[in-house]
């Protein structure tokens, strides 16, 4: 018996329980050896996180997928993990360490690395539980780490493989470097923060007349003690008679030249900028055009270092900037400081400004990695959903750079690189394999060795994800069976970062590309379309909402808006709106429990003979039909949309109310009938729903299979609905006649502001025989469902009379004294001219190229959709003036 109102706290860790119980995630049930594989990677979050609402929609839209699927009879695998985190991990517990007085440094690697294993096995993998809370079917017996015995021996041969290969090599360049952490980091490490500072405007003597100047324009003074040239535009009038000269750079005394590059902006500061290859990615580059030398002038702690004049050596570099611009005033070679607002890198982890910083590293040669990948796309056997992300993979993969690989961490994988005395590098699977190497190389035994302090970038573990996840090296079955993967869900942030890795890294070990489709999703946004941030403090925390509303109300709220490829904008109020609805299905089930709607054994919906029973058979089919191509097609929104509809507004308004006389009146063959489609209808509900709402509808599946048939197992191994051929074409047309009818009056009501509890009379003119009938079986339920005083049919319509036209049928509903036509014609002018500022206002942003230009694609997005239901409400309006017109 079903409890009175729905309770998603007294459900949720009971119904987890006996999916675990039934092993109903696990890939590889005996049940289903003969099946179609489905899998899906998880991608694998931070050990160090927890659950936020990108996880929450992320890992939502890959459960709809791995549940439809299993439905559909596929044996899915859902592969969880979680990484190893390498920077965001050791600053954790570096801190723990830190507030007991105990420093990393200090502690030595060894302890230290000890310690960060005490704090995973106690600490680590919050998220995973957090996950299982949100409804996350992963097969979570097989639940991998990166670094992990299995995926280590993996990083480690593809380490060792490509270096043997050539494409893993050693290189002097520039990187992202942290001098706080003393690492390399990655670009998605970094953040670019909106700064306030200056453009100070420099003065640089000329070698042949040192009355002469060139001004060079910088925010940064302190690097200017690392230039190596002066670049102009080569078609700047205004030096191109300078090119190939010489200034002599104040401060230091070297000679450095002029040169022409593109990379010089004539409009933008003095036209002539310095250029410092050892401190700045774009100069970098200019730096190689040219054969500059690389002056690095930093250290490992972004402190001044002797390739620097003596006065500013050991100075940390922004004490460096305040000297370097006195001394320039001091020489009268400042001509002038503006105030200039720009983009500074910073560390995500812990906050400190980012170095480009010159230093020898390990690389991946990319750009010969990502040739099959780009190749594997174009040829479609790998597609992005939606197609427009392609563009973004192309572009990143045709220009990509060498990839640093290596970090100043000690949580990780250690590099497995050894070094002689002599600076020989060995690369080897183990100490003992570089130790025949070395000893080999050098003709005796014994070779004194040091290991490559670095570890690896956390990508390049998780960019093995898809194979090593499945036992690779090992031949096992399950990468046989698994591998190639079906579909990566993941956000667009990370094609270049992870899913660009992981097809460059797949197709060079695997010989296959790792999946098929890329599913790429947006962001979760704010109500007014912000990204979630501390400092705007509009950051939702998921859990909070699934203890207040559940987790089936949060994943709708976030399915229903998982338009392809847009941000999602969330809003409380739709997981209070969605709350809502799984309390409409519960109160549906209890409505049918009270009117003893029971599953009947062997109940064929092909052999219905109620109208209203294959109309509700016919209109399930449909749903069933829509909302799984909408799934197929990765259409999220679409497919809660078309559940959503049915559900609330077939099944719930419409079906059960044109039920109820059935069920009170006195033909026994029909309220049996349509007592058992009833009850059937609600089981193709909850497989309908178990995507998106796995919790409410295993609960709904356990108790309404008390009292029928014995059910076959848990819902989340049940079979999704197979209906084809169910729709009835007559049960339709008079069923939807009917409900045709009653949405038209109802909303010619509204229109026209007729108080609800008025009743109206409905004319038919000159009905046909059909409608006749149909009206005289139905009359009761038009009467009381549309609000009427009574039904009649007429040669012609009353005067005074709206006219509808239903299906080909013409409906009148006489107005006469049942409204002011004065007072809702004023009403209805004022509020039409409301809707037509609307449009403008809209409009006016639309068409004025600056707002064009500056504003983001969701907020463009949003003035479309305002302009949209403007322009239907204005639609609307006409169409009611047009009626009051016809009165009179």
């Amino acid at each position: 018996m079903l409890e009175k109102t729905y309770s998603p706290k007294d459900i949720e860790a009971r119904i987890a329980a006996a999916w675990e119980a039934a092993e109903a995630f696990r890939a590889g049930r005996p049940d289903r050896a003969g099946a179609d594989p489905y899998c899906i990677v998880i991608p694998p979050p931070n050990v160090t996180g927890s659950l936020h609402m990108g996880h929450a929609l992320n890992n939502t839209l890959q459960d709809v997928l791995c549940r439809y699927w299993r439905l559909n009879g596929r044996d899915v695998l859902w592969q969880p993990g979680t990484d190893h985190a390498g920077i965001a991990t050791q600053l954790v517990v570096s801190r723990q360490l830190a507030e007991k007085q105990i420093q990393m440094r200090d502690l030595g690697r060894e302890k230290f690395l000890e310690k960060v294993w005490e704090w995973k096995a106690e600490s680590g993998g919050t998220i995973v539980n957090q996950l299982k809370r949100l409804g996350a079917s992963c097969d979570w017996s097989r639940e991998r780490f990166t670094m992990d015995e299995g995926l280590s021996k993996a990083v480690v041969k593809v380490f060792v493989d490509l270096h043997k290969a050539g494409l893993i090599y050693r290189d002097k360049r520039l990187v992202n470097w942290d001098p706080e952490f003393q690492s390399a980091i990655s670009d998605l490490e970094v953040d670019s923060l909106e700064v306030k500072g200056n453009l100070w405007h420099f003065k640089y003597p000329l070698k042949d007349d040192p009355t002469q100047f060139i001004t060079v324009a910088t925010t940064r003074p302190e690097t200017m003690l690392g230039d190596t040239a002066v670049a102009v535009h080569p078609d700047d009038e205004r030096y191109k008679h300078l090119i190939g000269k010489m200034v002599v750079l104040p401060l230091v005394g070297r000679e450095i030249p002029i040169v022409g590059d593109t990379y010089s902006d004539p409009e933008k500061g003095s036209g002539a900028v310095k250029i410092t290859p050892a401190h700045d990615f774009n100069d970098f580059e200019v730096g190689k055009r040219h054969n500059l030398e690389l002056i690095n002038i930093f250290d490992a702690s972004a402190v001044v270092n002797e390739n620097a004049p003596e006065a500013y050596r050991g100075l940390p570099r922004f004490e460096a900037r305040k000297k370097v611009v006195a001394d320039l005033e001091a020489l009268g070679l400042v001509e002038k400081i503006e105030p200039h607002t720009h983009m500074v890198p910073h560390a995500q982890r812990g906050g400190a400004v980012v170095e480009p910083w010159l230093t020898e590293q390990w690389y991946v040669d990319a750009a010969t990695l990502a040739k099959p990948a780009l190749e594997a796309v174009r040829k479609g056997e790998t597609r992005f959903v939606p197609e427009r992300f392609a563009g973004d993979y192309f572009r990143w993969l045709e220009n990509i750079q060498p990839w640093c690989i290596s970090r100043q961490l000690w949580w990780g994988h250690q590099i497995p690189a050894w070094y002689a005395e002599d600076g020989t590098i060995f690369v080897a699977a183990s100490e003992a394999e570089a130790q025949t190497q070395a000893d080999a190389q050098f003709g005796r035994a014994g070779v004194a060795l040091t290991r490559d302090p670095d570890v690896l970038d956390t990508w390049f573990s998780s960019g093995l994800w898809p194979f090593s996840t499945l036992g690779w090296p090992d031949e096992t079955p399950e990468l046989k069976r698994f591998y190639p993967t079906a579909t990566l869900v993941t956000g667009f942030d990370i094609i270049f970062f992870w899913v660009a890795r992981m097809m460059m890294l797949g197709l060079q070990f695997m010989g296959e590309k790792p999946f098929s489709d890329v599913v790429i999703h947006g962001l979760v946004r704010d109500d007014k379309g912000r990204k979630m941030s501390k400092t705007l403090g509009n950051v939702v925390d998921p859990l909070g909402l699934i203890d207040e509303f559940g987790a089936d109300a949060l994943r709708f709220a976030l399915v229903a808006q998982a338009s392809q490829g847009s941000d999602v904008k969330f809003a409380r109020s739709r997981v209070e709106g969605y709350r809502n609805f799984a309390t409409k299905l519960w109160n549906a089930a209890r409505f049918a429990e009270m009117n003893e709607c029971r599953r009947v054994e062997g109940f064929d919906p092909r052999a219905v003979k109620t109208t209203l029973a294959k109309w509700i058979v016919g209109e399930t089919a449909k749903a069933v039909a829509e909302t799984a191509a909408a799934i197929e097609s990765y259409k999220y929104n679409e497919a809660a949309g078309a559940a959503y509809r049915f559900v609330w507004n077939i099944f719930c308004d419409w079906f059960l109310e044109f039920a109820k006389p059935i069920f009170t009146g006195t033909d026994e063959a029909a309220k049996a009938e349509v007592r058992a489609a009833t009850a059937w209808t609600l089981d193709q509900i909850l497989k309908l729903l178990h995507p998106f709402m796995p919790f409410i509808t295993e609960e709904l599946w356990t108790v309404t299979g008390e009292a029928g048939p014995a059910r076959a197992s848990v819902l989340a191994l049940a079979d999704w609905p197979a209906l084809d051929g169910l729709v009835d074409p007559e049960a339709e047309a008079e069923i939807g006649w009917l409900v045709d009818a009653i949405s038209a009056i109802r909303s010619v009501r509204a229109e026209m502001n007729v108080a609800p509890a008025t009743q109206m009379p409905l004319v038919l003119v000159s009905p046909s025989d059909k409608t006749t009938a149909v009206s005289g079986r139905y009359g009761d339920l038009l009467n009381r469902l549309a609000r009427l005083s009574g039904i009649s049919s007429a040669g012609e319509a009353p005067a005074g009379a709206v006219q509808l036209v239903v299906r080909g049928e013409t409906l009148a509903l006489p107005m006469a004294g049942l409204i002011d036509v004065a007072a809702e014609r004023t009403r209805l002018t004022k509020a039409l001219k409301e809707a037509e500022g609307d449009i403008a206002r809209c409009d006016g942003k639309l068409n004025n190229a600056n707002f064009m230009a500056r504003a983001a694609e969701d907020v463009i997005a949003e003035q479309h959709e305002k302009r949209a239901e403007a322009v239907e409400r204005k639609a609307s309006i006409e169409t009611a003036l047009l009626r009051l017109t016809a009165l009179g």
